[in-house]
């Protein structure tokens, strides 16, 4: 064999092992950026039905809590505007700012759903009424599978941007568009409280 049918060989052998390489690199990031996109998804189902429970709850205790109308209105404006920030952050999870918006979005609807729940325990004939304590009860559990979906979500980040900072990795992810994804986190330490949905006397 001549020296340059071996050069060439070689080189060959280079060039293919360092595709497979890039395509095993390139797949995994593809696979990791899919299961964050499906994480978001999973958040986006658990939002919607929180978002479909707050107005049905809301007309359950306005007629018990007329003087908290206030109260009841931020509430649907919090709503409203979760509903708004999640549209742009479903057309696109990896947009860091519409996954922003929508974290500080559900953090003002905890707050105002936190504000209601405290409120409506001056109110005895709502913690007796039992279309509210269904609702309560089915809003709590929508709650728990939201945090549970959040949690996935951001495992999922973490393994992606994980990868994405590992090396070879982090030489071909800007190549290929992988860009960092976003947490979805709360930031303000009082919004962390949990929303409190217990009605029973």
């Amino acid at each position: 064999m001549s020296t340059a049918l071996i050069v060439t060989l070689v080189i060959g052998a280079v060039v293919i092992l360092g595709a497979l390489v890039l395509a095993s690199i390139y797949n995994r990031l593809v696979t990791l950026r899919q299961r964050n996109l499906n994480a978001f998804s999973q958040i986006d189902v658990q939002l919607k039905r929180r978002y479909d429970l707050i107005p049905n709850l809301v007309e359950a205790v306005k007629g018990y809590m007329a003087h908290e109308r206030g109260t009841l209105e931020e509430v649907i404006r919090a709503r409203n505007a979760a509903v708004a920030a999640a549209e742009p952050a479903a057309r696109n999870p990896r947009d860091m700012a519409a996954i922003q918006n929508v974290a500080s979005a559900e953090n003002a609807v905890t707050v105002a759903l936190s504000r209601m729940m405290v409120l409506s325990e001056n109110y005895p004939q709502l913690k007796a009424d039992q279309s509210t304590a269904r609702l309560m009860e089915e809003l709590s559990s929508t709650e728990n599978r939201v945090a549970f979906a959040r949690q996935a979500y951001n495992d999922s980040v973490m393994q992606y941007n994980t990868a994405r900072q590992t090396f070879p990795t982090a030489i071909v992810a800007p190549m290929f568009g992988f860009n960092e994804a976003p947490l979805f986190q709360i930031d303000d330490a009082k919004q962390r409280e949990v929303v409190k949905v217990s009605l029973q006397p």
